[in-house]
């Protein structure tokens, strides 16, 4: 729907843009409609949302104007019209949403796109500025554009790039969940344990046990099989499988660590897989005498060509791999069913010597119960009967490249497992209701009557007593071949194992290159980026089947395979342990953004999947779990001390707030005690990094000891300081922690400086975690600054104490701003980049000259043009660098960083006057137990009398072992409240002299109207009320000069002006006076509330 803009109703005073309507569905509306809409009753807007009168767009207009909206109407259905510039959005055209004067877009999944998303573009919402400040009026809108936009497409630029990337796109292949994870589940967990290990497990533990080994192992599958469903299906899953599903659950320490041992499992396991193939073809060389060289050898050299065959199908792309599959499935499928149609054919006596003698009651019930031997019990024949039921994320490792992940994975996975489950009992059960345990092959072993028989095949005319004294080759015990004695026809079985050995294979070497690229693209170990490389339409990562052939081929050639392989299964178990954990973790912590599509999970079934995984690893082999938590926790350590810059939304970072909730709530019910104070301190910083000393004294006392808040506070326009605020808010945060500094960042927008530190005072901190104490600078330029800069500074303290907060003032001699430094190292910063950018410049000119031969004469005056350009530069660099040099203040550079630096030996000197609490005390008592002060000793200086000065000093020193603070010397200074010397005083007077009124020189008229206009001047009767108290500001900075000149940090007592009646110059005058000249002072003020105390 269009908008009229026709200048008559813009105009009309009586208008208002945002003015509700009625709204007809056309302008023929009768009489009648008009007569009823009077002027003086409200009028209301109806939208419809109906398929009413087929769609057609409703119009709204405004009594007695309906002739303005006539231009609009085209057939009654559709209407063209021009925007209004007012009502433009952006650059952008202008969004209508229902028909509507808004720019507001309706839902759109586009919206919520990553940047960079491959199933999509990302389109941006106007964002909550732009539709809350006024529109901008002077941008043009062109007719037609609005409709399109408004239904969520691009503009011609956004056009260009989405045709591009369907272009790119269309020739991908991706799978659908049968071909994509189906397949695949099923080729993986049925292996070569199908063929020649099921029997042999059936045999020992009979059918009862054996099923319930079965099952046991499907359970744990299961279990990870719903947890995987779980996590597939909470948002989109790229490509990486396993490793991808654990590092955005649990974050990149767990996905890392697993990740890589993961894709190493893989690699490993082609290996596996391959030497299992290469043995049966081996064995079958050996049957027919034609050996290559001997069977070591001719494993080796078979498992190469395999590998190199299989290296080629993956390379090829995955729709040559995924055609093979199909093809080996077919293959599994049918050798299957040939071994269960084998149990319906009549045996013959050759078979029936061997201990076949298809589905007989008598040898079902003999083989129910279990018959373990040779040491095998329970759990050691699960042992190995377990790598048969993994696999399970085959189909989730080559995520990337499925049609919907969020659907394949769950349905294939879950599909997968049950019929390889079925498939599994069905084969156990068969085997133990046809075949005995143990045969001689003997077809002249039968009954012979009258000589004592044991076993079911007595029943069936055969003796095979013997095998209880001695071995037997034949039997559910003594033969792995039962599968193809059983069988309708015997090479259809070699077949099956060859497509189970070679099918584990091919997913293995196509999963382990996936899932290693994910990690790699990830940039979690630094040092393996080169593999992120994919190649063609797949993004196939040629370098990780490179990597993945070559350490098959080691272990291959060179590995002990038996040794190895229980590490492998342990790998995956691992793998399994943390995805159950990861759906745990994710359902636990409750993040709102844990909601799987996939509802059939719990979470403590999950947890206990995960638990059962650990458990099976330590059942399979104890030392190769031992080595995989152990290679795991290692590379997790690692992962965790190299800090990935990764944000993935883990729900380990959901949980640490869930934590800090929780702890911060139950921090709430605990009452305050004074043996627990700590300073948590407000810093009145600005920006950190431009007052980074005081952030660092401050940070010394605070650092895992107290709360520490980094505030700024921006005043001017408040939609500048706003988007000026916000904009800086992450970057500030982030700085402080590349900086190892222990504090957060704060910043407020307020009409002046001291509003916004009331407002910090006042709202800063949660529940207990609130900040006591406030550090500020000195305001070092309070002569040359305007008065309402000093009255919002003292205001800002006597804040402070109104709000009951301990105040600390920190005084340097070179001052705490260094944004004039930073400054001039970023010019100079920019400076160095032009001046790389244009030596690169030069060289690729020299390059192409070079290269062009004797074209390269027609640009030698480009060269020479360049070169000059260059040289003038330089020159202007050289130039900016001098003319900088004079301005780089080193000593403020220093200044800034030496509290970061370890302290040498000396002395903090307490000048403990007044008695606050305690604080003054504390603070450098804190410091001193810091690595960078410890070498510094407390002294205590205390004011006292003439005539009680060992009195004093044991009095004090009594306090000080009670509050166990340990100190080098007290000192009690008597001649504090004496006069300071003439040239202090008159230092003083000249310094307050610009402020004084000296009312008392003037008549009385004149005297009340300076005070009226110049209200923060020093009058001579507050001169002289107070002319005491100056006297002792003054005589202290000569007591400070005469004890603490060389002291390291002097901390003294901060002096209070009583509010409304001491002026802001005169407290600033004695703030200057007292800590002139001296090194680094803390005037510390605490809140009067016992911050120590001598009780246990």
């Amino acid at each position: 729907m269009s908008m009229n803009n026709s200048p008559n109703v813009f105009l009309d005073p009586n208008a208002n843009r945002f003015q509700v309507n009625i709204i007809n569905e056309s302008h023929d509306n009768n009489e009648t409609s008009q007569e009823n809409v009077g002027s003086d009753p409200p009028h209301y807007e109806e939208t419809s949302f109906t398929d009413e009168a087929h769609n057609r767009l409703r119009i709204s207009y405004r009594p007695g104007k309906k002739e303005l909206y006539d231009n609009f109407l085209q057939n009654g259905e559709k209407m063209e019209a021009s925007l209004h510039p007012y009502d433009t959005h952006t650059k952008m055209y202008y969004l209508q949403t229902f028909g509507h004067n808004t720019v507001d877009p309706v839902p759109k999944i586009d919206y919520y796109r990553n940047t960079g998303s491959i199933s999509g573009n990302k389109l941006n919402r106007p964002s909550l500025l732009e539709i809350h400040e006024q529109l901008a009026k002077n941008i043009a809108v062109t007719t037609g554009s609005v409709e399109r936009v408004a239904n969520g497409e691009s503009t011609t630029g956004d056009e260009a790039a989405v045709s591009k990337e369907e272009e790119n796109k269309s020739g991908l292949v991706k799978f659908g969940w049968v071909k994509g994870v189906l397949v695949r589940c099923m080729l993986n967990i049925w292996g070569v344990m199908l063929f020649i290990r099921l029997s042999w497990i059936i045999g020992q533990a009979g059918i009862g046990l054996g099923v319930i080994i079965i099952l046991l192992a499907t359970m744990v599958t299961s279990i990870t099989g719903l947890s995987t469903s779980a996590i597939a299906t909470n948002g989109f899953v790229r490509g990486g499988g396993a490793y991808y599903l654990i590092s955005r659950s649990l974050g990149p320490e767990f996905g890392g660590s697993i990740g890589l041992i993961f894709a190493f499992a893989n690699a490993v396991a082609v290996a596996m897989y391959v030497v299992g193939f290469a043995e049966t073809v081996v064995e079958l060389l050996k049957e027919s005498d034609t050996l290559m060289v001997d069977e070591s050898n001719d494993i080796r050299i078979i498992g190469t060509i395999t590998v190199v065959c299989l290296l080629g199908i993956s390379v090829a792309g995955m729709e040559w791999e995924a055609k093979a599959q199909v093809i080996l499935l077919i293959v599994l499928l049918v050798a299957i069913a040939n071994f269960f149609i084998g149990t319906v054919i009549p045996t013959n006596n050759e078979k029936k010597a061997r201990g076949f003698f298809n589905y007989q009651a008598s040898i079902f019930a003999e083989n129910f119960g279990p018959d373990f031997r040779s040491g095998e019990g329970f759990f050691s024949v699960f042992a190995i009967f377990f790598p048969a039921a993994t696999g399970i994320l085959a189909g989730a490792n080559i995520s990337g490249d499925l049609k919907d992940p969020q659907i394949a994975i769950p349905k294939g996975t879950m599909l997968a497992i049950l019929i390889t489950t079925v498939a599994y009992i069905g084969v156990a059960i068969c085997a133990a209701s046809c075949v005995v345990r143990d045969a001689t092959g003997n077809i002249n072993d039968t009954v012979v009557p009258g000589m004592s028989c044991n076993g079911s095949a007595c029943s069936l005319g055969y003796d095979f007593s013997r095998c209880a004294s001695q071995p037997c080759d034949y039997g559910l015990m003594n033969n792995f071949q039962v599968m193809s004695m059983v069988s309708g026809f015997g090479p259809l079985i070699t077949a099956g194992i060859f497509s189970a050995t070679l099918s584990s294979a091919l997913a293995s070497l196509v999963s382990a290159p996936k899932v290693f690229q994910a990690l790699c693209k990830d940039n979690v170990y630094k040092g393996l980026e080169f593999f992120a490389k994919g190649y063609g339409k797949n993004n196939e990562p040629i370098r990780g089947y490179v990597l993945t052939f070559l350490i098959a081929m080691a272990f291959i050639l060179i590995a002990e395979l038996n040794t190895i392989a229980p590490i492998i299964s342990n790998f995956f178990l691992a793998s399994y342990a943390l995805i159950n954990f990861s759906c745990f973790h994710a359902s636990y912590a409750k993040s709102p953004g844990w909601r799987p599509a996939f509802r059939y999970y719990n979470m403590w079934v999950s947890l206990f999947g995960a638990l059962l995984c650990c458990g099976v690893m330590f059942v399979i082999n104890w030392w190769a779990a031992l080595i995989t938590y152990a290679i795991e926790l290692f590379l997790y350590i690692y992962v965790t001390y190299k800090k990935p810059e990764v944000n993935w939304g883990s729900s380990t970072q959901a949980l640490y707030y869930v934590n800090a909730l929780d702890s911060a709530l139950a921090l709430t019910t605990v009452e305050d005690h004074v043996k627990n104070f700590r300073p948590q301190c407000i810093v009145l910083t600005g920006a950190p990094m431009i007052r980074p000393a005081l952030l660092d004294i401050t940070h010394t006392f605070t650092k895992n000891n107290g709360l520490c808040i980094c505030c700024e506070v921006y005043t001017g326009p408040r939609k500048l300081c706003v988007k000026e605020m916000n904009s800086g808010m992450a970057k500030k945060q982030a700085w402080l922690t590349k900086n190892k500094r222990k504090a957060f960042y704060a910043a407020v927008a307020a009409d002046s400086f001291r509003d916004g530190v009331k407002s910090l005072l006042q709202a800063s901190g949660l529940g207990r975690m609130k900040p006591n104490t406030l550090v500020i600078g000195f305001k070092k330029d309070w002569r040359n600054a305007p008065a309402t800069q000093v009255e919002n500074y003292v205001g800002i303290i006597h804040d402070a104490f109104d709000f009951e907060l301990g105040m600390i003032i920190v005084r340097i001699s070179q001052g705490f701003d260094i944004s004039q430094v930073l400054q001039v190292q970023e010019e100079l910063e920019k400076l160095e980049q032009e001046r790389l950018a244009l030596e690169a410049t030069i060289k690729e000119n020299d390059f192409e000259e070079r290269k062009s031969g004797i074209c390269g004469f027609f640009r030698k005056a480009t060269t020479l043009n360049i070169s000059k350009h260059e040289l003038k530069k330089e020159s202007t660099i050289n130039t900016m660098q001098s003319m900088h040099v004079g301005e780089f203040n080193q000593k403020l550079l220093e200044a800034s960083t030496q509290f970061k630096k370890k302290q040498g030996k000396g002395t903090i000197d307490i000048w403990w006057l007044f008695d606050d609490g305690g604080l003054t005390i504390l603070i450098p008592y804190i410091l001193s137990i810091r690595k960078k002060w410890k070498n510094c000793k407390l002294r205590i200086f205390t004011g006292g009398k003439a005539n009680r000065i060992e009195e004093e000093k044991l009095v004090m020193a009594s306090l000080l072992s009670k509050f166990r603070i340990k100190f080098a010397d007290i000192n009690i200074i008597c001649d504090i409240n004496i006069k300071p010397n003439k040239e202090s005083w008159k230092f003083f007077e000249e310094m307050i002299e610009p402020y004084r009124l000296h009312e008392s020189c003037k008549d009385i008229t004149t005297a009340e109207k300076l005070k009226r206009e110049t209200p923060w001047k020093i009058t001579d009767a507050e001169l002289e009320a107070f002319k005491e108290k100056s006297y002792r500001q003054v005589r202290l900075n000569e007591l400070l000069q005469e004890h603490s000149r060389a002291a390291n940090l002097i901390v003294l007592s901060l002096p209070v002006a009583r509010k409304g009646v001491v002026s802001d110059y005169l407290y600033m005058a004695w703030l200057e006076i007292l800590s002139k000249n001296l090194p680094p002072t803390l005037m510390v003020r605490g809140n009067h509330k016992n911050v120590l105390t001598f009780y246990s």
